[in-house]
């Protein structure tokens, strides 16, 4: 599987509860790039022989404070790259368990967020957002007041794809 992008990068979609939740970063607005955006956890590789896998963990450690060890990875989604900043980006899905203490860095990460993916579901409409004086058509997802949009919304809409049965 392949998406246009000259970087790689990994992000965790990690899972938890009952209804099935997921775990978002806002990341800080005065970031260079995608600032005030919401997204995975996640971010490059620190060298081209990493497993993305491991930067999907490693950077959810970092970023939030989530243990490796607390992660039960189930899988991966399709790549998906960003147009702007021309980052390819490799999800893989991952069980957690909650209550566990996450902790925003504040370098990066303005806040945590857990939606519900029903809550998501819900939350869907296609949007012409313009970024940037460029239109683009995106799916978003808007759970209480925050917008999820761009290649994080399309992760969000191929992980609601396979999971639909179980919401």
């Amino acid at each position: 599987m392949d998406a246009h992008g000259t970087k790689d990068a990994a992000v965790l979609v990690a899972l938890h509860g009952d209804p099935l939740t997921v775990v978002f970063t806002e990341r800080r607005a005065d970031l260079r790039r995608h600032a005030g955006e919401i997204s995975f956890p996640g971010g490059r590789q620190d060298d081209a022989d990493e497993d993305l896998r491991v930067t999907a963990l490693r950077e959810a450690e970092e970023e939030i404070g989530l243990p490796r060890s607390a992660v039960t990875l189930q899988g991966a989604l399709p790549p998906v790259g960003t147009f702007v900043t021309g980052y390819r980006i490799f999800p893989f899905v991952g069980t957690i368990e909650r209550p566990a203490e996450l902790f925003p860095q504040e370098a990066e990460v303005a806040q945590i967020l857990e939606f519900p993916l029903s809550d998501l579901a819900a939350g869907h409409e296609m949007k012409r957002l313009v970024r940037r004086g460029v239109p683009i058509k995106t799916p978003t997802y808007t759970v209480e007041g925050h917008l999820v949009w761009g290649a994080t919304a399309r992760i969000v809409q191929e992980l609601l794809g396979r999971l639909e049965p179980l919401l």
